[in-house]
């Protein structure tokens, strides 16, 4: 069942600066070499805006080659965010509109504030960095500059009531978990609900937020955040964090900040727009590292302990408690230790 807006609201075309179109010029031609010449020629500039552009791109952390007699050429070995980076790994059916920071404070914050201009479904913000990061429950999200990356997507799903945002989020964790395993050929689990693990540690979160129409009941708009660990952070995690967070790879690889940003969102986009509910339930259900495992269901006064049986077609957790009980969490947090004796 697709659960996407049948009328998306047209699209400006956005006007790209000088240093933009150089940027994407060599994005597609990474390891090629460009003269002042070819590149003012290509882009109708002058000489002086070429360098004046590749300057400020060398300002920005681009490792920019520059040899005599044959002219600019962005390094393989680069991995920077950037849209230009992005739009090159997108499917041509995935037209998202994109905005890359280096730093924001919140990326779901900040689309939160653009929704109210009316930027339509799919806009998505990425950012190297969150100084305020948000996870679940008024949680921080450790979000570090050049280690990791953090997105928000926006979504205007018709008649979808606030229940049924749990899908979204589920649609989502799989998206992620197919993404991270063609990039690294490492398998992942989701602790439910939100939570992707690869060797027993969290490399990425996911925080659904949305608007509910008072009159109706039904959802205005839903943004879904993704904070991801690339890399481990310099000087290692947090002491609060260093014994669960992990991040995907042990050394730097090219380009897999902006290959990561576009397999998300091209896997994520067909499921929202395509996509069979019962396929990526299936593919949640195969992918819980909770099934079968003894869990804590933290609740605000007390901590109950239970088994879970199964994820259900609406994406709830099936426990039974200790005294028989059977219940099925729609929401919630559980705690469960992913070792060698528990997986």
């Amino acid at each position: 069942m697709s659960i996407y807006n049948d009328i998306i609201a047209p699209k400006e075309v956005a006007v790209l600066t000088t240093k933009e179109r150089i940027l994407a010029l060599l994005e597609e031609n990474k390891g090629i070499y460009f003269s002042g010449e070819q590149l003012a020629k290509e882009l109708q500039i002058s000489r002086t805006a070429v360098w004046k552009a590749i300057n400020t791109l060398r300002q920005d952390g681009y490792n920019i080659d520059a040899l005599s007699n044959k002219g600019y050429c962005l390094s393989k070995n680069t991995d920077i965010l950037s849209v230009q980076g992005i739009k090159k790994y997108l499917n041509h059916d995935c037209n998202n509109e994109l905005e890359v920071h280096s730093q924001v404070t919140s990326t779901n914050d900040l689309l939160r504030e653009k929704e109210v201009t009316g930027i339509c479904e799919g806009y998505t913000v990425i950012a190297n960095c969150q100084t305020k990061g948000k996870g679940r429950n008024g949680r921080v999200f450790y979000s570090p500059s050049d280690s990791g990356i953090y997105m928000s997507i926006l979504l205007r799903p018709q008649n979808f009531k606030a229940y049924e945002s749990t899908k979204i989020t589920t649609m989502t964790a799989v998206a992620v978990c197919e993404a991270i395993e063609e990039e690294t050929q490492e398998n992942v689990g989701i602790k439910w609900v939100n939570d992707i693990y690869m060797q027993n540690k969290k490399v990425c979160g996911i925080l659904t937020e949305a608007s509910l129409g008072l009159e109706n009941g039904l959802l205005d708009y839903v943004i879904v955040g993704i904070g991801m660990n690339i890399y481990q952070p310099k000087g290692g995690f947090p002491n609060d964090i260093k014994e669960i967070a992990g991040s995907l790879l042990e050394k730097s690889k090219d380009d897999v900040k902006n290959r990561m940003v576009a397999r998300i969102l091209n896997k994520f986009m067909n499921y929202y727009y395509h996509g069979d509910e019962y396929e990526y339930i299936k593919k949640y259900r195969d992918h819980s590292c909770v099934i079968g495992k003894p869990i804590q269901i933290i609740l605000p006064n007390q901590q109950r302990y239970a088994k879970v049986s199964d994820i259900d077609d609406h994406c709830r957790l099936i426990v039974r408690y200790e005294n028989g009980e059977i219940e099925k969490l729609s929401s919630g947090e559980i705690s469960i230790r992913l070792d060698k004796k528990n997986t």
